[in-house]
């Protein structure tokens, strides 16, 4: 697998975060929001789930197009892998989180379902894991969804009740007046800054309580 990495330049142990690309795969907008995450303190770990078709193209449209190709079984156990990988990395402490946006909100929640070790998840207006895997999640839960997204929100009644009969921690955020992609700066049509923003502090909040006391 191909991956980005970004760090803090001292080289101490740091907690880390995952970081799920969209269905354009590992852009460099993607890329900056793993540099935006190193620089909140964690050594941040950014794959490409495009490795086993030869990585992401420079076209964005290709890209997309191939997505349809990654088998459904090894591309979440890829992202697991991830968390696997960290232990091995000189500067990683023993606590891992993931995040992810779009197509990779849904696998940061199948991360979430497959990763025991993980501690805490934030999925962007991601797809929600099927009712019956919701018990197998061990980590806090931060998500975040758009007010204008009605096909990904259709699922938030069933997960949040399956959460709750589970007992796992979770909070959840709307943000109203948003669509589907709300965080991508690099895409005019979709980014609302005053969103983005908030939910980003939300989200390096999150990590900070969860993976660095």
């Amino acid at each position: 697998m191909r991956a980005y990495l970004a760090r803090p330049k001292e080289d101490k142990k740091r907690p880390a975060v995952i970081v799920i690309h969209e269905n354009r795969g590992l852009v460099p907008h993607i890329q900056d929001v793993a540099r935006r995450m190193a620089l909140e303190g964690f050594l941040t770990l950014a794959p490409d789930a495009l490795s086993p078709l030869g990585g992401t193209p420079q076209d964005p449209d290709k890209a997309r197009s191939m997505f349809g190709r990654l088998d459904n079984e090894a591309t979440p156990k890829n992202f697991v892998a991830a968390v696997q990988y960290l232990k091995t990395h000189p500067l990683y402490t023993d606590k891992v989180g993931c995040t992810g946006f779009c197509w990779g909100g849904g696998m940061t929640n199948q991360v979430a379902v497959r990763a025991p070790d993980l501690l805490a998840a934030v999925p962007y207006y991601g797809a929600q894991p099927a009712a019956e895997d919701v018990p197998k999640i061990k980590a806090a839960l931060l998500l975040q969804y758009a007010g204008n997204d009605e096909r990904i929100n259709r699922g938030i009644p069933a997960f949040e009740e399956a959460l709750k009969k589970a007992k796992i921690e979770y909070k959840i955020y709307i943000y109203e007046g948003a669509g589907h992609a709300f965080n991508n700066d690099t895409n005019p049509q979709r980014y609302n800054k005053e969103a983005a923003e908030l939910a980003w502090k939300r989200t390096v909040a999150f990590f900070k309580e969860k993976l660095q006391t």
